[in-house]
């Protein structure tokens, strides 16, 4: 296999590939031996049927498609470790591949059009200026905890001489019709719903306030213009409904009784303070991530750097799949997902693009300051990070070194050295 480099302009560069016709040859051949069992012809039993007269009868190329589909990852992978290392850039994106020549009996020959990662060239980075607001903890703030915790603990007691009212948490029974006729998903029986929870199509759950356990009545919505399902999107809808219990949220009065049942604390008193030690915390860690992220925005603005458009490209790409993979886990299919928002994966990757590009330039500034800087992750560091990831899993440090390999540790590395370039950042700014 042969490779070239050629610099282009913007910090991309091309990479042609020459594949000898030998390797492709056995890759056709890997290619029948894996597709055979489908193929059958007159006289021959299925999976039996000789590779040269496949190719005489359907065409010389007929594995050929196939076979430099196989080859073309390894081949570029290598082709990529090769650059990298003779021309000493590191390639930052996908790549584009465009074929030169594929033709039985002759070497495949593809380009692959990269970005490599730019270099920056370092502004102002020390000394920086940035407006920052004090921190402080109000009683209101933490009153506003309290009422959350109140809310964590409240119990809901069978209620049965009244109507709905907000807050209620009730079971019914509905049907909904649009234009007189039943329609799919419209329909359930023994639905729990808290009403104010605007969990419901807007309006619903206010049309039940007044009802009575028992009671049979109508309630009249219009769907959402943006509604994830089209057909109903904008129309409106009449759902048949009966209250069939309710329950009222009681809460539990803010003393020193609640303190003792549902805190470590024995008074109202000592848990006030704690809340308040823990939102200065979290105020704190918040104001400190405010600055820091205003740093490094003045850090960024400051240096100077050529960011393809590729490499952003790529990256926009990236986060999307990573997004997918989190639907993924949540039960919700990405095409589900476009479809509420009435988008396609293409425009997701467009609305992606400018995050990406900041997070790039934020990167590339973090890393250049590392460099220029020395700054460097003790193995005492190292160990203590993979010890926390570690944790996440119940595997103690010397099984999180077996279980990562070489580079994920190196990766966990870098990304400890950009965390002290941020520290940096905070420490030397005015």
């Amino acid at each position: 296999m042969s490779v070239k480099f050629e610099e282009m302009e913007h910090n991309l560069v091309k990479i042609t590939v020459e594949i000898p016709a030998e390797e492709v040859r056995k890759a056709e051949t890997q290619v029948y031996l894996r597709e055979r069992h489908k193929i059958s012809m007159p006289g021959f039993r299925k999976g039996k049927v000789p590779q040269m007269l496949i190719e005489r009868t359907y065409g010389k190329a007929f594995f050929l498609e196939d076979a430099v589909n196989d080859l073309l990852p390894e081949a570029y992978e290598k082709a990529v470790d090769e650059v990298e290392k003779e021309q000493g850039i590191k390639i930052a994106s996908y790549p584009e591949i465009d074929y030169e020549q594929v033709e039985q009996d002759k070497p495949v020959i593809f380009t692959a059009t990269c970005a490599k990662k730019p270099e920056v060239k370092l502004g102002e980075y020390k000394g920086l200026e940035v407006d920052s607001e004090p921190v402080e903890v109000t009683d209101e703030d933490v009153e506003n905890e309290l009422k959350k915790e109140q809310e964590k603990n409240a119990s809901f007691a069978p209620i049965e001489d009244r109507p709905v009212k907000d807050g209620d948490m009730i079971v019914l029974d509905y049907t909904g019709r649009v234009d007189g006729e039943e329609f799919e998903g419209g329909k359930a029986s023994d639905y729990p719903l808290t009403i104010g929870s605007h969990s419901f199509i807007p309006g619903f759950e206010e049309q039940l306030v007044g009802f009575v356990i028992g009671e049979e009545k109508d309630v009249t919505v219009t769907f959402p213009e943006n509604y994830h399902a089209k057909e109903l999107a904008g129309k409106e809808a009449v759902f048949t409904c009966t209250v069939k219990s309710i329950k009222e949220k009681q809460m539990p009065e803010l003393d020193d009784e609640f303190a003792s049942d549902f805190t470590d604390f024995d008074t109202l008193e000592e848990f006030k303070e704690d809340l308040k030690k823990k939102l200065l915390a979290q105020k704190e860690d918040a104001a400190l991530r405010k600055k820091e992220d205003a740093l490094l925005e003045k850090a960024v603005e400051n240096a100077e750097m050529d960011i393809p458009d590729l490499m952003v490209t790529s990256e926009a790409r990236m986060s999307t799949r990573e997004f997918a993979q989190r639907l993924e886990s949540q039960g919700l299919t990405m095409q589900q997902y476009l479809g509420y928002l009435g988008m396609t994966e293409e425009q997701m990757v467009e609305n992606q693009k400018e995050a990406s590009r900041k997070g790039i330039m934020s990167r590339l500034v973090l890393e250049a300051i590392v460099k220029a800087e020395n700054i460097e992750a003790t193995e005492e560091e190292v160990d203590a990070e993979l010890t926390k990831m570690g944790e996440q899993y119940n595997l103690i440090l010397e099984r999180m070194k077996t279980v990562l390999s070489e580079d994920q540790i190196n990766e966990v590395r870098e990304n400890l050295k950009t965390q002290k370039a941020l520290k940096f950042l905070v420490d030397n700014a005015k």
